[in-house]
């Protein structure tokens, strides 16, 4: 007994753990959306420990925290948000985790897309950005991600759910903007973990030469397509910021946000535009209900060209499990629609 309990007492002592120390703990990162817990994942790979709030398929603009979420965001090192006014549950969910959590709004140093009073796009200034949105802002050619206590815009969410009148948030509907969301995420992350900084900046590096791969593959999509054959219909305004970066035109019956619902009147005045632009396709999203666009499809005598992905990922196992392949299955289903009409 003694020879054993001396043998179990030096395992202990000499043990590799020991030794070198514990392992570091990871960085508890909580993410606000599907599309943002890939970007992060991408980014910080085995080194975090990330919690997605708003998950596959779901609506960010009506979504309403729960217990567990204030929880998460408690134990959180940081808090990984799209902010141009885009998460309006954020100050609910803050409040409730009775925690001053660092906030980084990844929009730091997009140039936003101004919306009319209604929440609709201006169309001419989408259009007159199709040729240089995005390109010209180099992976270091950005601002630091900024944080609750120093630079944070509170503001945010006594905006609730509504946008209008404002920028559009849909910033991540951009390829060039998304390099941006990557670089704030790599500055974030070594800002809180410095001894895993060179590991963020490989891994963010990585996957910025894959997001420029996916921009130059959307951009030879597009330029397949008729100029006569680039003006589509979705639910919800979601979309300004790819036509904007890849010249295409995208009409919606609602807003910005889900929230509101397109009157009767919205709706006539869409289908009037959509007989004198001659749209070539219509388009249900993920997170929205198909029965609106159903009519419009009906009304206008146009083909249903399939599901397009706007503020959610679909489940892992699905066409849209990560940002990548979600921009490329929402491209492909586009051309697929154009070239069938």
């Amino acid at each position: 007994m003694r020879s054993f309990l001396l043998a179990l007492t030096g395992s202990v002592f000499f043990s590799p753990a020991m030794l070198s120390g514990a392992a570091a703990e990871p960085l508890k990162v909580v993410a606000s959306f599907s599309i943002i817990g890939d970007l992060a994942r991408n980014v910080g790979g085995d080194r975090i420990e990330l919690t997605t709030l708003v998950g596959p398929n779901g609506d960010a603009h009506v979504y309403e925290p729960r217990p567990a979420d204030a929880a998460a965001v408690a134990r959180a090192d940081l808090v990984l948000i799209n902010g141009l006014h885009f998460e309006g549950f954020l100050a609910r969910l803050t409040e409730a985790s009775g925690k001053d959590v660092p906030v980084v709004e990844l929009t730091r140093g997009v140039t936003p897309i101004a919306m009319d009073e209604d929440g609709h796009h201006h169309e001419d200034e989408a259009k007159t950005k199709a040729d240089d949105h995005g390109h010209d802002h180099a992976e270091g050619e950005h601002d630091h991600a900024t944080e609750a206590a120093g630079g944070h815009d509170h503001d945010e969410e006594g905006h609730g759910h509504h946008h209008e009148g404002g920028v559009d948030p849909h910033a991540f509907q951009s390829v060039p903007n998304v390099k941006i969301y990557v670089a704030n995420i790599a500055d974030a992350f070594c800002d809180h973990d410095a001894a895993g900084c060179d590991g963020y900046r490989q891994n963010a590096a990585a996957y910025t030469a894959k997001l420029d791969a996916l921009d130059a593959e959307i951009r030879a999509a597009v330029d397949a397509i008729p100029q006569d054959k680039r003006t589509l219909i979705t639910s919800h305004d979601a979309f300004g910021y790819l036509a904007a970066t890849y010249g295409l035109t995208f009409l919606a019956p609602e807003g910005i946000s889900t929230e509101a619902e397109a009157s009767a009147t919205d709706v006539a005045a869409l289908i009037r535009q959509i007989r004198e632009d001659k749209a070539s396709a219509v388009f249900v999203e993920n997170i929205t209900n198909t029965r609106l666009i159903e009519q419009i499809a009906s009304e206008t005598n146009l083909k249903i060209g399939g599901t397009l992905y706007s503020d959610a990922l679909s489940d892992p196992d699905g066409p849209a499990g990560t940002y990548i392949g979600m921009m490329r299955h929402n491209i492909e289903t586009i051309a697929g629609a154009i070239a069938g009409s």
